[in-house]
């Protein structure tokens, strides 16, 4: 529900991505152990685009053919087409055999990425938790013109919102704590998401703070599953520059942490496979009304800490929400619109698209003077030893006479053989 938020859609069709892509990942991916759904980044990215095309209300849409349709009908048409054109672009990948892409994707980009989608996150729930009506904004400096009218507005702060967000953080911050401080004595973590999920849900409906307080809630759930759609060409003509770097993102977060249960439990992914798993899962969630899908972190840490070992720990995961959508769903509706979610900087100030290829130029901008530039160097024998190290790092050391061992630590090709040759005759 929190990340269909994020994606500014109504919160019902978070549970659609619980499941439909779900349903053909467990028959095509490798990954034994993830468990796939929202993840916060890709919500934010796909709501930048619904936000882009469908304002607020009082706005009209950037886009023609919606006659006939309310605000939330078209975001939901535009999210379910950006994610049809992300898994096209995903499928297309696996097909062409491009899984090394993520190679170029590194721990620490990836890290610098989702810390500052950690921070566009944390801004944009700051109206929820404070009660403001805050329009959305995106592009460069989206994140200061946001705090901007936050703080324009804080005098209007809903109290009995911001108590509630700041007790339900409180609480499950420091079960989080427990949790993993006694994780060797407890079977299992305390689900403490559910237990708040629950509570937050009995107070707001028994004390009426929708009416009350003026409390915004979840509302009115969709009751079961609706007609498949298909996708509008107009969106794709007019997100297809985003939707490839929500394909990236996607499929890197997922094979990300479907290598880490890998390498835990010993077997192997393939990384073509995964592109083609998510790629299609996506095109099919998208005809059902569901949007971006990768992997669902909260989710796959517990089925693998449960003893989950194969999809079907996944499989039974979405089936509960489908659950919850058909038959349940009309318990969470006095929910209030409470998410948290923190860390640190990135691409904050620039926005999450153009933040990621800021950072993919910075990465390959650091391979080519590696390559260009490489630290060359002159070995010789450390006494004693049968090793060979770089002279400079070491003095007690032999050298052969009229030998000398001259090493590049990349290879050699037009672009950096000038450089090669002046080391060499330096050395």
């Amino acid at each position: 529900l929190a990340f269909s938020l994020l994606a500014s859609l109504p919160p019902s069709y978070g549970l659609f991505t619980a499941f439909f892509p779900m349903l053909t990942y467990f028959f095509l991916g490798t990954s034994r152990h993830i468990s796939v759904g929202s993840f916060p980044v890709l919500s934010l990215m796909v709501g930048a685009v619904v936000t882009r095309l469908v304002p607020e209300v009082g706005q009209p849409a950037n886009i023609t053919g919606f006659d006939g349709l309310t605000q939330d009908q078209q975001r939901v048409l535009v999210a379910s087409s950006v994610t049809f054109l992300m898994g096209i672009f995903q499928l297309a990948m696996g097909v062409l055999q491009v899984g090394f892409i993520v190679r170029y994707l590194s721990d620490t980009l990836v890290s610098g990425f989702t810390t500052a989608a950690a921070v566009h996150i944390l801004v944009s729930q700051l109206k929820f938790v404070l009660g403001l009506t805050v329009p959305g904004i995106n592009g460069p400096l989206a994140l200061i013109y946001t705090l901007e009218k936050v703080f324009v507005q804080i005098a209007s702060t809903n109290i009995c919102d911001l108590v509630m967000s700041i007790v339900i953080m409180v609480v499950v911050f420091i079960v989080k704590e427990l949790n993993d401080r006694y994780k060797a004595r407890l079977p299992v973590p305390i689900p403490i998401e559910v237990i708040m999920t629950v509570i937050a849900c009995g107070v707001s409906y028994g004390f009426n703070f929708e009416t009350r307080y003026d409390v915004e809630v979840v509302g009115k759930m969709v009751s079961g599953y609706e007609s498949p759609i298909a996708p509008n060409i107009e969106v794709f003509q007019e997100s297809a520059v985003e939707a490839f770097p929500i394909a990236i993102v996607g499929f890197a977060v997922a094979f990300s942490v479907a290598k880490v249960y890998s390498i835990k439990h010993d077997y192997t992914i393939d990384g073509n496979q995964e592109l083609i798993a998510f790629g299609v899962s996506n095109m099919f969630g998208a005809s059902f009304k569901s949007f971006a899908a990768s992997t669902a972190l909260s989710r796959t840490a517990v089925q693998e800490s449960s003893g989950g070992k194969t999809q079907i720990a996944g499989l039974i995961s979405a089936m509960m929400a489908m659950i919850v959508t058909v038959a349940l769903g009309f318990l969470l509706e006095p929910l209030p619109r409470v998410v948290w979610v923190g860390t640190c900087l990135g691409a904050i100030l620039l926005g999450l698209d153009i933040g990621l290829a800021v950072g993919l130029g910075l990465e390959l901008l650091t391979v080519v003077f590696r390559t260009q530039f490489p630290r060359c160097s002159v070995l010789v024998n450390i006494s004693g030893t049968n090793l060979y190290k770089d002279r400079k790092d070491y003095l007690d050391i032999f050298e052969p006479n009229g030998v000398k061992i001259f090493r590049i630590p990349s290879p050699i090709f037009f672009a950096n053989i000038e450089f090669f040759r002046d080391k060499l005759v330096e050395a």
